[in-house]
């Protein structure tokens, strides 16, 4: 059952337990959400990263009274979850998003494409799943900056050993010869591999040092602005807080739009009536982001997209709007919002 394995205090206690296994969850609790964090940017899905934590888990229990101590327990737990991740990646596809996969539509009014419910679509973590408040305000930044979905997305492009060569050196830290033998790799193997992850990822994320923290107060009105606007279906409100080069995108649904004017007349197609969409901020990958509630035939507004904003100096540069009601629960939301 997904999320159950977030709040479960780890492995259930047995009567022939050692006491070194007796202790094994009150060690190993604090460590779970930085290791979700972990699993979810090897990943690039939240409920995969959930699966995957719990095994993490079952798999180092069932290994404790072997834990030798020659590194720390955080170190041992992080070599199991790499190894898990690396496996599940065998088996599976990267998670893009739309503008992943293809050019922009140059037809705002136009149909869309159809769904494509198959394609292993990038997913939205909310903050309150990840990582930890650390009493270094740096600390917390940086914890955010690498959990953005352009850096989620951008990682998405390395191959699996790649991805886990840049998280271990350049996230957590690790030495290469550390991360060399997790891998059973040398020490140059990892370093140029780490070299090739870096460039790629320059190129697939050219702008990520102009995003901002949603924690500025004029950040904050931006963000308040757009909810207004887009409940009240304003477009022409919407329009002027986008930048010129701003990107509209709605996995499952392939089509996606590029550039201020675009994104304005698409969104003039579907925001027509005020009050149609209801809106409840939340946050997901360190981002502001809204569950989106729809009215539909019933007069009721039903869970509709998880909508998460990429904001810079200059306005709202991508709006991401995940269809998917399934994250609601994930994101603690309820399916109505209240009045409805």
């Amino acid at each position: 059952m997904r999320g159950a394995a977030l709040s479960s205090a780890g492995p259930p206690r047995v009567a022939t337990a050692s006491p070194g296994e007796e202790d094994f969850g009150r060690l190993t609790q604090p460590f779970r959400r930085e290791l979700l964090a972990h699993c979810y940017r090897m990943l690039g899905s939240v409920h995969e990263a959930e699966d995957l934590v719990q095994e993490t888990y079952l798999l180092a229990w069932r290994g404790y009274g072997n834990f030798e101590g020659r590194s720390s327990l955080r170190t041992w737990l992080y070599k199991i979850a790499t190894r898990a991740c690396l496996k599940a990646l065998e088996r599976g596809a990267r998670r893009p998003l739309p503008s992943g996969l293809g050019a922009p539509s140059d037809d705002p009014e136009g149909p869309l494409d159809p769904r494509q419910p198959e394609t292993p679509w990038l997913q939205p973590i909310p903050d309150t799943l990840f990582g930890s408040t650390p009493a270094d305000p740096a600390a917390t930044v940086e914890s955010r900056h690498t959990m953005r979905l352009a850096f989620i997305a951008a990682l998405q492009h390395l191959p699996p050993r790649q991805r886990a060569v840049l998280l271990l050196r350049d996230v957590l830290a690790w030495r290469a010869s550390e991360v060399a033998e997790l891998l059973g790799s040398t020490t140059a193997s990892v370093n140029s591999s780490l070299q090739r992850a870096r460039a790629q990822l320059a190129r697939a994320n050219p702008a990520e040092e102009e995003i901002v923290e949603p924690t500025d107060p004029r950040q904050r009105a931006l963000v308040d602005q757009y909810a207004t606007a887009f409940e009240d279906a304003d477009i022409a409100s919407l329009m002027r807080l986008l930048t010129e080069d701003a990107i509209f995108e709605m996995p499952p649904i392939p089509t996606w739009f590029a550039g201020r004017e675009h994104v304005g007349r698409f969104l003039a197609t579907r925001l027509r009536t005020p009050g149609a969409m209801r809106m409840i901020p939340t946050s997901a990958n360190g981002q502001p982001a809204f569950g989106v509630y729809l009215r539909q035939e019933d007069g009721r507004h039903h869970a509709h997209a998880i909508l998460v904003l990429t904001l810079t100096a200059a306005g709202i540069t991508r709006i991401t709007m995940f269809h998917d009601p399934g994250l609601f629960a994930v994101f603690g939301l309820p399916d109505h919002p209240p009045g409805s």
